[in-house]
Order: structure tokens, then C-alpha cells, then sequence
């Protein structure tokens, strides 16, 4: 317990699946949480609902459309008029889209660039200032498995993956001798709204070739997260974390 207390986290996406395990464990965990999302409704349930868990006010709802950086002000902001600054970043929000090089329209792929690789640069750019107020801070950007290697289809995806698994390389050098580390996550198949849109019957495949013989849990991605929010991971930057039960050591 309160390996994150007095720290103030920042999530994208927090309004359910990974990003909502990772709120609520980061206030199990001691600390307070700005959750940003579009769906609007489920984000200020879900504030909600880990306060009555707390038993304190401890997470706060933000309309956040990562793509958009006057968003992204307004909820560093609010973090700093809620809880008094900002340690944490997780670049969370991302989607998710099957469909191969050619297969991909010009409108799909700026769809999917603008969230899941400009947005995560965004969230950076707009929340270090206020980190480096706080003396440095921890940035995880959500990768994927599919930011370190190929498959049949998921172009757009592939592609934006991979970039944010530099773009976190880029900032950690960057910003390490301010003490802000930044870290990649790269999970594989787990257990989420997002995968629904694999086939069932691929989902069934792909888990009996998975070492672990299992999908992976939002909890069980929230768990190396909190690793790297805390103070336990603080030699490390500009790195990559794999929680995929040991699909890519095949």
C-alpha cells in the first residue's frame, strides 16, 4: 500500500477497460487520479464509483479527446486545481483497427495516427511543464505488442505503435536529466472491449499458442503500470515492458 501516496496521475482513456484497472489501482495505491475520456458518462461513473470505493475524493472526471490540445491543457489544469499538480502520465487512449496496407483508407489511417500516435505526443508535451514544477514525474505510454512486431493486417496499427515505442526513447533522453522517465508498454492479447473486435474464433487461436495459455486481464497490465508510476521502477527509462504471456518470445 501507498507506493503512490501524495502522487497525482493523469490517465487517457480511464473510463473503462486498462485505464479504469489502472485508476483504481493507482488510488488502492495512494494516489489521486484525473481520468480522461470521450465517453463522458462512463468517466464521471467511474470517478465515482472509485470514490465510494475509497471512501475519499480521489479521482475526477475530465472530457479528454486526446487528438485535441486545448483538452489536454484543460485536464493538466485540473489537475493542478483539484490535487495540486501532476507526477503521473499514462497515455492510455488508443484504438484499434485489423485492416492491411492496402485494405486502409486514407481516412482510417489519420483516424488512427491522430489518437494513438499524436495523442500520445500531446499528453507528453502538455504535461511536462507541469511535471518539471514537480521536480520530475513518470510518463508510461501504452504501446503493444504489435509496436515490436508485424502480422498480416493492422497497418495503421502496426505503424502508430511503433512510433510511440521511439517517441518514449525520444523523451527519455530528453527529459532524464530533469527526472522524467519515460516508459513504454507493450501488452498483447488481453482481456478488453478494445480485443472484441478480433474475431472469437482468432482470439481462441492465438490463445493456445500464448506460453501462459491465457488472455491477459486489464489488472494484469495496471499491475506493471503501477511498477512504473512508483518509485520501485526509478532507474528506469526509455524502455520497454512486455505483458503478453510470452507471445513474443516465440
Amino acid at each position: 500500500m501507498d507506493r503512490l501516496k501524495n502522487k497525482v496521475a493523469l490517465i487517457s482513456g480511464g473510463a473503462r477497460g486498462q485505464g479504469a484497472a489502472e485508476a483504481r489501482l493507482f488510488v488502492s495505491e495512494g494516489a489521486r487520479v484525473i481520468i480522461g475520456d470521450i465517453r463522458d458518462d462512463l468517466c464521471h461513473a467511474t470517478a465515482n464509483d472509485i470514490d465510494a470505493a475509497a471512501g475519499r475524493k480521489a479521482a475526477f472526471a475530465v472530457h479528454l479527446d486526446v487528438t485535441r490540445a486545448a483538452d489536454w491543457r484543460a485536464a493538466v489544469a485540473a489537475c493542478q486545481r483539484e490535487f495540486g499538480g501532476l507526477d503521473i502520465l499514462v497515455n492510455n487512449a488508443g484504438i484499434f483497427n485489423m485492416s492491411g496496407l492496402e485494405d486502409t483508407s486514407e481516412e482510417l489511417w489519420d483516424s488512427i495516427v491522430n489518437i494513438n500516435q499524436k495523442g500520445v505526443w500531446l499528453g507528453m508535451k502538455e504535461c511536462v511543464a507541469a511535471m518539471r514544477l514537480r521536480g520530475g514525474g513518470s510518463i508510461i505510454n501504452i504501446s503493444s505488442v504489435a509496436g515490436l512486431t508485424g502480422s498480416t493486417g493492422s497497418t495503421a496499427y502496426h505503424g502508430t505503435k511503433g512510433a510511440v515505442r521511439l517517441l518514449t526513447k525520444a523523451a527519455a533522453v530528453q527529459y532524464g536529466p530533469e527526472g522524467i522517465r519515460v516508459n513504454s508498454v507493450h501488452p498483447g492479447i488481453i482481456n478488453t472491449e478494445m480485443e472484441d473486435i478480433i474475431p472469437a474464433a482468432m482470439r481462441a487461436g492465438i490463445k493456445t499458442v500464448v506460453p501462459l495459455r491465457r488472455e491477459g486481464t486489464a489488472e494484469d497490465v495496471a499491475k506493471l503500470v503501477l511498477f512504473l508510476a512508483s518509485d520501485d521502477s526509478s532507474y528506469c527509462t526509455g524502455a520497454e515492458f512486455i505483458v503478453d504471456g510470452g507471445l513474443t518470445a516465440m
